[in-house]
């Protein structure tokens, strides 16, 4: 096993499901995939050339159905977007968007982010890192399956370019004070908070459908912004 190879993972932080997929979804697979999918491997990737040219760099791990990540791309095109999600009909939405929007900044992988992150992602490579709504992995004995895990924090460092942000979100407040001790504990970062724990949703993340009821439904969402300073 080379160094640059991740250790074989006992703990993953998802259940790949297979889901309903559409006829479109499927089309949107077969036709765009070649041009904006990017297979998993063990080498490096070369962004500029991934993109065809140096732009800022943003990475959203399980990006759902790409909604939040097609809007900004639409809307920030000196941007490059990566989006990594494990789930086939996800996956094909988002590729629906980008055709339907004409979008040429984003690139999209179906596969385990962390993988990615430690065998294809350059360190300092990204500007910022988005984790919005992982599973909370609510019950007890379950919370070792929880993504942010001190060593997945210092993973995320490693990547992030000095000033680089690291934004989570979550309606689950358990996970919600999770992150946030976590967080605390990481070296390397800075909470943007000024109060020291939580930040208003920042108007570039998407309110979603699901969001949005759980606000009609009273439920609370916790934004969590880091930034890299060493």
């Amino acid at each position: 096993m080379s160094l640059d190879s991740p250790p074989p993972r006992t703990v993953r932080s998802f259940v790949r499901r297979q889901g309903r997929i559409t006829v479109a979804q499927e089309r949107a697979l077969a036709e765009l995939w070649p041009r904006f999918g990017v297979e998993a491997s063990a080498g490096r990737l070369d962004l500029d050339a991934l993109y065809e040219r140096q732009a800022p760099r943003v990475l959203e791990i399980g990006f759902g159905d790409g909604g939040n990540l097609a809007a900004l791309a639409e809307a920030h095109p000196e941007n490059d977007y990566l989006g990594i999600e494990v789930h086939r009909p996800g996956v094909g939405r988002l590729l629906l968007q980008v055709g339907e929007k004409g979008l040429t900044n984003v690139r999209v992988m179906c596969t385990d982010a962390v993988e990615v992150l430690t065998a294809q992602i350059p360190d300092q490579a990204l500007d910022a890192v988005l984790l919005f709504f992982p599973d909370p992995w609510h019950k007890t004995r379950h919370h070792k399956r929880r993504i942010v895990q001190p060593a997945f924090a210092e993973l995320v460092r490693r990547k992030l370019k000095i000033g680089g942000c690291f934004h989570m979100a979550t309606d689950w407040e358990n996970y919600a004070a999770h992150m946030l001790d976590v967080m605390r504990s990481a070296p390397g970062f800075r909470n943007l908070s000024a109060t020291g724990d939580f930040v208003p949703r920042p108007d570039y993340r998407v309110l979603t459908k699901f969001e949005r009821r759980g606000h009609r439904l009273g439920h609370g969402v916790w934004d969590l912004m880091f930034t890299r300073e060493a």
